[in-house]
């Protein structure tokens, strides 16, 4: 078996992701069976609250003197105690069903200390850049969550402004290359995909209890042809931050299929599709040239994409740079291809962007 340095801090936190998962698809069956309104927020609200409470305990217990960016804050819960009720309930009564695998676990002992927790993700970074920082998004695809297609629980470690390790949580992705948002895992509990740094990637079933034995995910086929891009988006949804014209004109430069072959909503789960072989592409550009990208939305998923052997840059081509804090906020858009034929699109975005 490979080493790396990294073992405990895979362990945990695959296990924390996990429990995430099961807690996050527990919610959902609740709603199933009408326990929730799903005409409000409220469900997914809080999934991630719990999720983010649940996944903070585990690390911070584990790793007490790293730092954690996660995507919420308490706020809404101290405003709100009907969700903050439900959300503690979630979020303590959710464990894995191996006792020696939940060992490894923490979980609020006090309604004050789940707080705590959840607004340790949001406290700023107060150098960025430097020391160890896990990054979380506890829904990631949110929209998509509650409709009961693909999402992501997404958990990174950040060294020295480094991704060092990636943890994606996809409970309802089946093991397969059909990679959409109906295709939905209904036999098991879905797939989680774990990578590190310099070593690669892997993809093993979630479950309820251990880990699972896990395999290595096959690097990304070098190709050389824009006729050979799969490009993943976002799909026609108004509430799209992307220029899905200008997306399309880049595919139509390169002589890419288009529309693109696979619409995922979840940033996270197009860097999973491209793991699974469903797509090997994807190109972002802001609707809004002050718009940068959530650290959370990419940190993990970008690696993941990077050891599979693809280039991942802003649209001018350059590196993106993880140690700015909560945002991408260097990096202007995003180009997500093979190494092979990485700059072949940059200089497609530019020439159809005017420069």
């Amino acid at each position: 078996m490979t080493t790396h340095p990294y073992t405990k801090e895979l362990q945990v936190g695959s296990l924390a992701v996990q429990r995430a998962a099961v807690l996050t698809k527990k919610l959902l069956s609740q709603v199933d069976k009408g326990h929730f309104d799903k005409s409000d927020d409220t469900p997914v609200t809080i999934a991630d609250f719990a999720a983010q409470a649940s996944i903070i305990a585990a690390i911070h217990n584990a790793f007490p003197n790293d730092s954690i960016i996660g995507e919420e804050d308490s706020t809404a819960l101290r405003e709100n105690e009907p969700l903050f009720e439900r959300t503690w309930e979630l979020a303590t009564s959710t464990h894995l069903e191996d006792p020696e695998s939940e060992s490894h676990l923490h979980t609020p002992a006090t309604r004050d200390e789940m707080l705590s927790l959840i607004d340790m993700g949001a406290k700023p970074h107060t150098t960025p850049g430097t020391g160890r920082v896990w990054t979380l998004d506890p829904v990631d695809g949110t929209a998509t969550f509650m409709t009961g297609q693909q999402y992501a629980v997404c958990l990174s470690l950040i060294q020295d402004g480094v991704q060092v390790l990636g943890i994606l949580g996809c409970p309802n992705l089946p093991d397969s290359k059909e990679v959409h948002e109906d295709n939905v895992d209904k036999h098991g509990h879905g797939n989680l995909l774990t990578v590190v740094a310099g070593h690669g990637a892997r993809i093993q079933p979630l479950g309820t209890g251990a880990l699972l034995p896990s395999r290595n995910i096959p690097r990304v086929e070098q190709i050389t042809s824009g006729s050979d891009l799969r490009f993943v988006d976002t799909g026609s949804t108004p509430a799209s931050s992307g220029r899905l014209d200008i997306h399309a004109a880049v595919a139509s430069h390169l002589g890419a299929p288009w529309p693109h072959t696979v619409d995922l909503w979840s940033a996270q789960m197009r860097y999973v599709a491209i793991a699974m072989g469903a797509c090997n592409a994807f190109v972002k550009v802001p609707k809004s040239e002050k718009y940068r990208s959530k650290i959370w939305d990419h940190s993990g998923g970008m690696l993941l994409a990077q050891e599979l052997g693809c280039l991942v840059t802003d649209l001018q081509g350059q590196a993106v740079d993880c140690g700015r804090g909560r945002t991408l906020e260097g990096c202007y858009g995003m180009v997500v291809a093979p190494a092979s034929v990485h700059g072949k699109i940059v200089e497609a975005v530019k020439s159809v962007r005017g420069g």
